[in-house]
Order: structure tokens, then sequence, then C-alpha cells
């Protein structure tokens, strides 16, 4: 497979990352501009304000951006003490630009708007906190989740048949190396037939994948191990993660399948591109083309496809493909899973756990590690054991899952 670009892939490319960083600054700077206004009179004036501005917005993006795009590659010192508090700042920042406006518009017709706005302010930032170490907490921990995936297509001989899903692994030079054994240890102990390894593996930097091979590269089973990109294997630049990821003794699926065989019988397992690369695939851009990634499987054989992005379900689902695992949305990384609702529902239609569209499933993990800052909270993360069984009706069922014969995808 090239890991050569085409011109106009690579300018596509750039464009959706500058689309990107544009919505990014304007979030940034209109969260400032409002929280600016409120404290400014409280902490010395708009002096202090820039200030902080440039201290915990302008100068760890600027490092950010020019790691990205130097040689340079950022050490565990980096990632910890500059990007992290970058990312909790700039949470708080948006939560409570929003806590304030909300203020500002409820003592607006009191005559005590600023008042409101800034102890709005304060309220965001004393919940945010204590959030945050509840969070700190739930995201030390990774759980084994075993998953009944009933299939009513499912040949009698892949009866049993086990597979052992990590996605968004995120690892990079600040990942304790422990917590990976620990991932790495929880996979072999559940004997899988085979692995699935649902993207994000790194956290932004092509170099990461050496991180990853030392820790996840030796997993094996007998029917393979098969890795899909993530955006964020597309953001640390695809044309040198894939070169380092095809020195692992695993398979990379980017809008192709393999073929093999478990007790006599055949089946597929493919993998879909990833929408970060923009929407049309070539030598080296790993975009998603869903024909492409059927088109090579022999017409009747049970099908297993791998597509980081759930949003990448629906065409598959019309395809009949049986079963899609995914990952990506971390479950928002904050779930009430009782109610089926995580902080990311409101942002995308599958979004958590499980969805059905006839006989075709679809499991969206939570992930196997967190990213930005290290929290979690209802959202666990895991490593999904999934077993296949045959049965009249298509679900998945398991501790953290919802029954997908309740959640019905729409379409």
């Amino acid at each position: 497979m090239s890991a050569q670009r085409s011109p106009g892939a690579r300018a596509a490319l750039v464009r959706a990352q500058r689309t990107a960083l544009t919505v990014a600054l304007s979030i940034f700077v209109g969260s400032w501009v409002i929280v600016g206004v409120l404290l400014a009179p409280v902490v010395g004036g708009w002096k202090t304000v820039v200030a902080a501005v440039l201290l915990l917005t302008v100068a760890p993006i600027t490092v950010l951006f020019r790691s990205r795009g130097s040689s340079h590659y950022p050490g565990k010192a980096i990632r910890l003490f500059v990007f992290r508090p970058m990312w909790y700042a700039q949470l708080l920042l948006i939560l409570s630009a929003l806590g304030g406006l909300a203020g500002v518009i409820v003592g607006a017709p009191f005559g005590i708007a600023g008042v409101a706005g800034r102890g709005a302010i304060a309220a965001v930032a004393i919940v945010y906190a204590l959030f945050a170490l509840l969070g700190y907490g739930g995201s030390r921990k990774v759980i084994v989740v075993p998953l009944t995936v009933t299939l009513p297509s499912l040949p009698e001989a892949l009866e049993g048949l086990r597979i052992a899903q990590i996605c968004d692994t995120h690892i990079g030079p600040h990942t304790a190396r422990a917590r990976l054994a620990r991932i790495a240890a929880d996979v072999r102990a559940a004997k899988p037939d085979l692995i699935a390894v649902v993207g994000d593996l790194i956290d932004d930097f092509a170099p990461d994948v050496s991180l990853y091979a030392a820790a996840l590269g030796d997993l094996a089973a007998p029917l393979g191990v098969y890795i899909v990109a993530g955006n964020h294997e597309v953001y640390a630049g695809w044309d040198e993660v894939l070169p380092r990821l095809l020195t692992l003794p695993h398979i990379v699926l980017v809008n192709e399948s393999r073929v093999v065989e478990h007790k006599g019988v055949r089946l597929a397992i493919a993998g879909t591109g990833d929408p970060a690369a923009g929407h049309v695939p070539g030598p080296g851009v790993p975009a998603p083309n869903i024909a492409a990634t059927l088109a090579r499987i022999p017409e009747g054989i049970f099908t297993i496809v791998l597509a980081h992005n759930p949003a990448l379900w629906p065409p598959l689902a019309t395809a009949g493909v049986p079963l899609t695992l995914s990952g990506h949305t971390h479950w928002g990384q904050f779930s009430i899973n009782r109610a089926g609702w995580s902080m990311a529902n409101p942002f995308l239609e599958l979004a958590m756990s499980v969805y059905r569209r006839g006989e075709s499933l679809l499991y969206v993990s939570p992930g196997t590690n967190y990213w930005g800052i290290p929290f979690r909270v209802g959202a666990r993360a895991e490593v999904s054991i999934l077993t296949l069984t045959r049965g009249p009706e298509a679900g998945i069922t398991g501790p953290q899952s919802i029954d997908a014969r309740t959640r019905r995808a729409r379409g």
C-alpha cells in the first residue's frame, strides 16, 4: 500500500483541518470574550485577562501546532505539563463562558447581570473541579466487558467465536505502562479467536506507534489481529503512521477485507478508512470507501466490519453486514448508562453502546483509554469481549451495554 498522498487529497485534508481549526479558535475567542467581560472588573482589568489568554490558550496551542509542523517529538513532560493543562483549561473556559452567559441572561432583568454572570462562573469552576477529581478516579481503571452478540445469520460453525475489541487507546509517552500491560494481559486472558483494534491507537504523533508496538504489538490470535485507522492516525500523518504500522505482525485494513477460516467455515473481516481523511480515498489517503471495503468479499460469507467512526455504519447495515465494531465517541467520557445517555449523544446520532437495523448490529465501544484529560464518569474504559451466538433476533447484551432490541437505529 502506497504511503504517497495525491495533491488533491492533500489539499482536501488541509482544508478539513483548517476548517476544524477555525471552528475551534472561534469557540475559544468567543469564550474568552464572554469570560473577559465578566471577570476583568474583578481580576485587575484586561491586562490580567490577556495574560491568562496567552498563558492558558495561546502558548500551549502554539507548542502543539509547532510540534505537529516540525520534527520535534513532544515527550512525556510536554504532554503532561503543557498539553494536558491546556485541555483542562479550554474545557473549563468553554463551560465557564456558557455558565457566565446563562447567568447574565438570568440576572439582567434584575439589574445584576454582571454579578449573576460572575457567580455562575464561580459555580461552574467549583463543580468542574469536583467532577475533574471524580473523573480522574474513573479514568484509572479499565474493565473487561463480556458481551453476547446474537445474530440470526451466524453460521453454526461460528457459534462461540470470540472477539477482543480495543480502541481509542491514544497511546503516547505519558500513557502509564502498567495500564497498557494490564490491557494486554486482559486481552490474552480472554483467549480470543481474533482481535480488533478499532482506531485511535496513538495519541497525536506518528512516533507514538513505537510505544503502541512496545505495549500491544505482540498481541496475537488464531484468526489474526486487525487494525483500522482512526481520526488520530490521520491527524498524526497517515503517510508516516502507516509504514510504522506495517512493521507490526498485525493486519492493517483500509477499505479492504481478509477472508479467514474457522472450523471449516469462511468469514470475512473488513476495515474502512476514516472520515477525518476527507471523502475521496486515494493512495496514502485513508478516506472511507464502503463499496471498496466490501468489494472483494465473496457472496454469502459472514462478515465483520471494523469502522472507527460509527457514522459509517448505516451504509454497512444497508449492505447487510451483520456486525460492525466502532469506537471514536468515548461515550463523551461521561454517561448515564441505564438511561442510554452520554455527553456524546447531543452531537452524534450513533453515540454509545448498541444499535440495530434489521439484522445488522453496531457496537460502539466507550474506548480503552481516554483522550485529552484523564476523565471518565459512567462510561468506563473497557476491553470488550464479544462472543457470537445464533438466535432468532439480533441483539447485544452485557453489563455496560444496552440491549439492541430496545434501541433500533433510525432509517
